[in-house]
């Protein structure tokens, strides 16, 4: 007997842990998940969008439109935040999986904790002026940029 050849591919595998953090989020529209690699493909942070800590899901707002104070924007935690603020050790030459590609908020936190790598996967909001803002301080601090050729499908089944 020989091994099996048909064993998903690093990326594929970290970017469906990704996917399977982004089903914690609770936000009705946009559910995203980040998982931080450290160059021995040992996980070292995972997230997902969501409030902080200790606040009830119920008393916050979920919607994108509307006054800032009355939509999820004043409150939501992204997941690339959250993934390094959950991250254990130096994050420095780490990659970040992402199935979205992040904001300028969450690319100077990038930045910041000295990650080297984000590989996403969805570049939907390319035009937006958010993350027009990310790509330019990403490139400027040299950041590589990688984005995934397929959509990594995770289908799960719950044992009853």
């Amino acid at each position: 007997m020989s091994k099996r050849n048909d064993a998903i591919t690093w990326d594929q595998y970290f970017m469906g842990l990704a996917h399977l953090s982004a089903k914690r989020s609770k936000d009705p529209s946009t559910q995203v998940g980040a998982v931080i690699v450290n160059e021995k493909k040992k996980i070292v942070g995972i997230g997902y969008n969501g409030l902080p800590t200790g606040l009830n899901d119920d008393d916050f707002p979920w919607s994108r439109d509307g006054d800032f104070l009355d939509s999820k924007y004043a409150y939501v935690v992204h997941a690339e935040l959250n993934a390094i603020l959950n991250a254990s050790g130096d994050l420095g030459s780490c990659s970040i999986y992402v199935s979205l590609f992040p904001c300028n908020e969450c690319a100077k936190a990038i930045i910041q904790s000295g990650i080297k790598e984000i590989v996403y996967e969805s570049d939907k909001y390319a035009q937006s002026h958010s993350v027009q803002a990310s790509k330019a301080m990403l490139k400027g601090a040299g950041v590589e940029l990688r984005q995934l050729d397929e959509t990594i499908e995770l289908k799960l089944t719950v044992a009853q």
